[in-house]
């Protein structure tokens, strides 16, 4: 008997299978040194990395080049990812700690990002007006912020992190990150003026 979905499905495991093939092969070529190598994992991950280090950055030109600082650590480290868990995950861990190195003179006794988990995120201290936004408004507004409220921000709502590990992180107290916090999201929410059905960003 016919079987669409079972076909599907393991269609979707060969794809799967060869990409992850494909991503290994790529990950050795640049363990090896190989320029080709390289240039491969640059055009796979820079677009979704650009993604991530845009909420860290104030402009497109510095989340350029924290992308561009990141992969120079990605292929000076790589030959330390041990193929257990996502590679892309160990990437992005590598991309926000990019971003963290790069504000170190503006954040006092800031450390390299440990350990990170994609799966945690605390959803409800969400703020409803931020849920409604589109993700490129959001990140429009984000980079308003101060360095130290947008990285307090991001770290709690993109990376999932509690605040008495960015406390440890960013060498500050766990009442001063709930206070960034705080202050982000009202500024993030005064940014907002509210025409029609379309939300304006204005950035101070």
């Amino acid at each position: 008997m016919f079987h669409p979905t079972k076909i599907y499905t393991r269609y979707i495991f060969v794809v799967n299978t060869w990409i992850l093939v494909g991503q290994q092969h790529i990950i050795k070529g640049c363990i090896a040194g190989d320029r080709s190598a390289q240039a491969q994992l640059y055009n796979l991950y820079a677009r979704k990395m650009m993604g991530v280090c845009s909420w860290y950055a104030h402009n497109k030109e510095e989340a350029e080049e924290i992308v561009q600082d990141g992969f120079i650590r990605v292929f000076n480290y790589i030959h330390k990812f041990n193929g257990t868990g996502s590679f892309e995950g160990w990437m992005r861990r590598i991309m926000v700690n990019a971003a963290l190195l790069k504000y170190r003179s503006k954040l006092s006794h800031l450390r390299p990002v440990i350990e990170f988990n994609p799966d945690r995120h605390d959803a409800s201290d969400n703020v409803s007006v931020i849920e409604r936004l589109e993700v490129k408004e959001l990140v429009s507004i984000v980079q308003c912020l101060t360095p130290a409220y947008r990285m307090v921000f991001s770290l709690f709502v993109l990376e999932g992190m509690k605040h008495r590990e960015i406390a440890e992180l960013l060498g500050i107290s766990e009442g001063t990150s709930k206070s960034n916090l705080a202050a982000a999201r009202v500024i993030l929410q005064k940014a907002l003026k509210n025409t029609g059905d379309h939300y304006k960003i204005v950035c101070s």
